[in-house]
């Protein structure tokens, strides 16, 4: 089989997998990468191959970019029918996911350029969106009325619903009655980058003088946080996330620090004698 034609049969297969957009990319770019490093026939590609591809990435490499190449290559030894060969992913790093406190949202928020920024920054922060969800919202997707919205083909092509903020919901009223011919809630005709996203965000933080390093995934990890330091069911979370898997949802246990905060002390309860 030739290196084209495994690339198409990769691609349509991820397709009919149901795979998002953002991994079909993902896997194709890993695939030939490896395909090009390896330089081997496909039908010798061996076991050995994937590894040595694997660890020469480790030394320069993050944990979980090494971790979605080695799915990509399991993915890709499967399609080829060689599912003896076994692609081991490297364990994660258990780092916690950097979260800003409201103050540092409200700031971010209001150190907006215009209108768009402003609301998209803020539909992200209050429904805990992906950035890929946010930029394939189309307008048809909001009930505005009823301070909601859906989430169409989601991760895992699954809809789901998301809550509005009242005040967003004024917002994004007069921003579409401005804007009658869009058919993407924030683009006209086609949906805007998740890159053209990282770009507003990165831009307003640093104008707002947050020192922390912000994405558009610190505002989902910041709303699963908030929520649950406000009591929220974490299964509650779990569905507004779109996480299949609770234990994916669960490292916000681990990083609220208004619950650890509220936490009383046992040595509160005993009489030191200093």
């Amino acid at each position: 089989m030739e290196k084209n034609e495994v690339m198409i049969k990769l691609k349509t297969e991820l397709k009919l997998k149901g795979s998002s957009g953002l991994t079909i990319r993902n896997y194709s770019w890993f695939v030939e990468k490896f395909l090009e490093k390896i330089n081997k026939k496909i039908e010798d590609l061996n076991g050995d191959d994937a590894k040595a591809f694997l660890v020469e990435m480790l030394d320069e490499k993050s944990r979980s970019t090494v971790s979605l190449a080695a799915s990509s290559l399991r993915f890709f030894y499967n399609l080829l029918g060689k599912t003896d060969i076994k692609i081991n992913l490297p364990k994660k790093e258990r780092k916690l996911p950097n979260i800003l406190t409201k103050s540092e949202i409200s700031k971010l928020i209001h150190s907006a350029d215009n209108l768009k920024s402003k609301l998209i920054i803020s539909m992200l922060y209050s429904s805990g969106m992906r950035v890929s969800e946010v930029v394939n919202l189309k307008r048809q997707d909001l009930d505005l009325e009823n301070s909601e919205g859906t989430i169409k083909n989601g991760k895992g092509s699954k809809d789901r619903l998301f809550m509005i903020n009242k005040d967003l919901c004024e917002g994004l009223t007069k921003y579409l009655e401005k804007y009658r011919e869009n058919i993407y809630l924030f683009s006209k005709e086609k949906p805007l980058t998740t890159r053209n996203i990282q770009k507003i965000i990165n831009k307003t933080s640093k104008k707002a003088g947050i020192k922390k390093r912000v994405t558009p995934h610190t505002l989902r990890h910041s709303f699963a946080t908030h929520l649950l330091e406000s009591g929220t069911d974490i299964r509650v979370i779990q569905v507004l996330l779109g996480h299949e898997n609770l234990q994916t949802t669960q490292i916000y246990t681990h990083v609220s620090r208004e619950t650890i905060k509220n936490v009383k002390n046992p040595l509160n309860d005993i009489v030191m004698g200093i």
